[in-house]
């Protein structure tokens, strides 16, 4: 996978994409579940997380404090001692990383926590869940992070662009 040729690629159709955001919040929301859902299942089959990676590499998730608790039992330490290693709060109050990329994912671009890792992690990239009007921004933003969501926005805009 050509992250850099993503990167370019994304940001150049970020106003495209954006103006596309607008259109789907005309769509019916149970409508607009199924496409998503729809273009999830078809696009993952095509791409490899693993070959990827980027969302690991340049972001971080939001940890819940039962993400904090069952992480700090893995690395056997208490919760504060967790926080003060890992996470800072950001501007929304949320736990974060401190650093990217992020600290448990391995050379080969498999997370050493897997089993274990946050709730963020293991719905990203949102794009198969319920209720996609209510995440759309955080979608659009996605589509500069990840190859996947990027690609499925390509796909509905066949249906939606003008």
């Amino acid at each position: 996978m050509d992250l850099e040729l993503f990167q370019r690629e994304s940001k150049s159709d970020f106003p495209a994409n954006k103006k596309l955001k607008d259109r789907l919040r005309k769509v019916k929301p149970k409508k607009l579940d199924e496409e998503f859902e729809n273009l999830h299942e078809e696009v993952f089959e095509e791409i490899d997380c693993l070959e990827c990676a980027n969302c690991c590499k340049t972001t971080s998730p939001i940890f819940l404090q039962v993400d904090i608790d069952r992480l700090a039992k893995v690395f056997r330490q208490k919760s504060s001692a967790f926080i003060d290693e890992y996470l800072h709060r950001d501007e929304e109050g949320d736990y974060v990383l401190n650093s990217s990329p992020c600290p448990f994912l391995g050379s080969d671009n498999k997370c050493l926590v897997y089993e274990d890792r946050p709730k963020a992690c293991r719905e990203y990239p949102h794009t198969n869940r319920k209720n996609m009007h209510g995440i759309l921004g955080l979608t659009l933003k996605n589509t500069l992070v990840c190859p996947a969501v990027f690609k499925i926005f390509q796909q509905i805009a066949k249906d939606y662009r003008k």
